[in-house]
């Protein structure tokens, strides 16, 4: 039996042609040079998904601000996902404002979505690319569980940040218990830069140093 692979992090996103609710995308090209999130959902008419759709859309503006594209996906027809799209602004008054592919069950094989014991329903994945196209972060959710939406907006954010200043998160952040919402600088890699850490940073010793964000 061949062995199913997922993308991992690290990975360039692979080149897909997809239908969706705003037409045929090439992805990775069509967000060249931009983050995007692309996550799958079980099913259209279902209550958890349509939770999870009002609460990316209510939040579309903070990931458009970071420069962040949001693409939805399931294995269902494009029509399906129309109809859904309709009933979600004619009766919670919410327009879904980004694109949602309509799979065969190709794309979703491809990137991993699927788990062997749930049929042929996606899970709820989370993927987050960069501007050069690498997988930079993967969540996985069961069916029975809702996604954190502010965790997604927070992850976006300290990864551009990371990038930017080259530095890493603490847990919780930006409300960390030990240093707020300041950020670590990385590990020094000789005596020389261990022995500066201690003079240059605040820190709890030369391999726990940390700093506010300018």
């Amino acid at each position: 039996m061949e062995e199913k692979k997922m993308v991992l992090i690290g990975d360039k996103f692979p080149e897909l042609k997809v239908v969706t609710t705003h037409g045929v995308i090439e992805l990775p090209k069509a967000y060249k040079g931009k983050w995007f999130i692309l996550f799958s959902h079980p099913a259209d008419f279902t209550p958890v998904c349509t939770t999870e759709f009002v609460a990316f859309q209510m939040r579309y503006k903070e990931f458009k601000e970071l420069d962040t594209e949001l693409i939805g996906l399931s294995i269902d027809q494009v029509f399906a996902h129309i109809k859904w799209h309709d009933w979600i602004e004619e009766n919670l008054k919410i327009e879904i404002e980004f694109p949602i592919i309509a799979d065969d069950g190709r794309v979703s094989e491809t990137l991993g979505f699927i788990h062997p014991g749930k049929g042929t329903n996606t899970v709820r994945a989370v993927l987050i690319v960069d501007p050069d196209a690498k997988v930079r972060a993967i969540l996985y959710y069961p069916q029975e569980l809702g996604r954190n939406f502010d965790e997604i907006l927070r992850m976006v954010k300290g990864l551009q940040i990371s990038d930017k200043e080259k530095v890493a998160m603490p847990a919780n952040w930006p409300d960390n218990e030990l240093i707020g919402d300041r950020v670590i600088i990385p590990p020094a890699s000789n005596v020389k830069d261990a022995k500066e850490r201690k003079a240059k940073y605040e820190c709890y010793d030369w391999w726990f140093c940390h700093k506010k964000l300018k």
